[in-house]
Parts: C-alpha cells; structure tokens; sequence
C-alpha cells in the first residue's frame, strides 16, 4: 500500500495525468453532446452513437498509461525509484495499479456521463439489456486494462514519442489495416486486443470469433503477457 500511495504521489505530480484525465472523459461526453445536438432527431440516437468518442478517450487513455513511465526515464527519477525499491516488478506492479484505477474511473465517468448527457437531450436510449449496461460500464475496465498495456509497453521502449507512436498507430491504423491481407487478413484482425476490446463492448461485427466476455479474457490475457514480458525486461536491464 505504501508503494502504491508513493505512486499514486509521483503520477499527480505531474500536469500530464491531469490534462489527460480531463481529455478524456470531455472527448466522450463532448461527442456525446455533439451528435445528439446535431442529430435530426435525437429520441432516435443509439447507445453505440452516445458512445462513439470513447476511441478517442481511449487513445488519450494509452498516451497517459506511456507517459506515467517513460516520464520517469526521461528525467532519470526511475533510478531513484528502483534504488530505494529494489523489488522493479513491485514497482512497475503499484505504477499499473494506480495508472489502471485511474484509467478504470476516468471510463466509468466518461460512458455514464456520455449516457447522462443524451438524456438530458431526449435520447431515449436506456440501459434495459445485459448488452447496454456491458457497453456503459464495460468501457471504464477496457480503459483501465489498455492503460496498463500502456505503462507495459512505456517500460518497454522507455522513450515517450516511441511508445506513444507504437500505440496509437497499432490501435488506430494497424490491426485495420491487417485485413488487408489476403485470405487471412479477416481471421488475424479478429483476434487483435483491442478489436476483441470493441467486441467486448458491442461491436461484434456479423460473425464473431469469441463472445463479449470471452473477448474480455482474451484482451486481459495480453496485457498480462504484455506485463510479464516488461517486467522480465526491466529486472534484467540497467535503469
């Protein structure tokens, strides 16, 4: 817990969290409140409409997962960190934690607030199905698992623009563009994380690989691989 709380410290030092966390929830809920003000007749705005700007929440999501780490390389505090905290797993383990909780409430408040804002506009899209309520607040635990994909691929390449670069490139254009392959482009974007992180949310598209929470394991299980495979690259590296 004490490491947890000193992280939790280090993370609300800095201006980026804080900027980030504004960014996101007001790109969804500000999209939210676009599209239905927009909309000829918002009553008739879907719960997949309300939602639409949680792509972008998500990108800032994975910008502020990298930067919790690779700040810290940036500026040599890391060295600091891992001398007074010689268990490096521990420490890459409380940084996710807190970068993954906050990840976790900045989504929650971002879909319900998406969700709250179309009601007040008259959308009358409600929460009467499993579907509906696993779309709402399925979006704060994609955000918190990719935020911790994100501190994993920060401890990574240890350099901000690359592992940002990495990130959104691969979620925006990447696992797209892979179904440009042929014969088998289909088959291997269906089981890209974060296109089973969208199916797990509802976009399932017309024949799905795995089910919603299925996709949800699968898309935890990576990040887990992600992890253990940064944890046992920052044990055995100098700082």
């Amino acid at each position: 817990m004490t490491l947890m709380a000193t992280e939790r410290m280090k993370l609300f030092s800095t201006r980026s969290p804080w900027f980030c966390s504004v960014l996101a929830v007001g790109l969804v809920v500000g999209f939210a409140s676009l599209l239905t003000l927009t909309s000829n007749d918002p009553a008739h705005v879907d719960l997949g409409l309300l939602l639409a700007g949680s792509q972008f929440g998500l990108m800032v999501v994975l910008v502020m997962g990298a930067l919790a780490i690779t700040t810290e390389y940036r500026f040599g505090t890391i060295r600091t960190t891992f001398q007074a905290m010689p268990g490096r797993t521990a420490v890459l383990g409380a940084k996710a934690g807190v970068v993954g909780l906050l990840a976790l409430v900045l989504g929650e408040v971002a879909a319900f607030g998406a969700w709250g804002v179309g009601k007040v506009f008259g959308v009358e899209a409600g929460l009467s199905s499993s579907a509906d309520w696993r779309a709402v607040a399925g979006l704060g635990v994609v955000f918190a698992l990719s935020a911790v994909a994100a501190v994993a691929v920060g401890a990574l390449i240890r350099q901000s623009a690359g592992a940002i670069s990495i990130l959104l490139v691969w979620s925006l254009l990447i696992e797209d563009l892979i179904s440009l392959i042929p014969n088998v482009g289909d088959n291997i974007r269906d089981w890209m994380p974060f296109v089973s992180a969208r199916r797990f949310l509802g976009n399932a598209g017309p024949d799905p690989v795995l089910g919603p929470w299925a996709s949800l394991g699968y898309f935890a299980a990576i990040t887990a691989v992600l992890f253990a495979i940064a944890a046992v690259v920052v044990n055995r590296r100098d700082a």
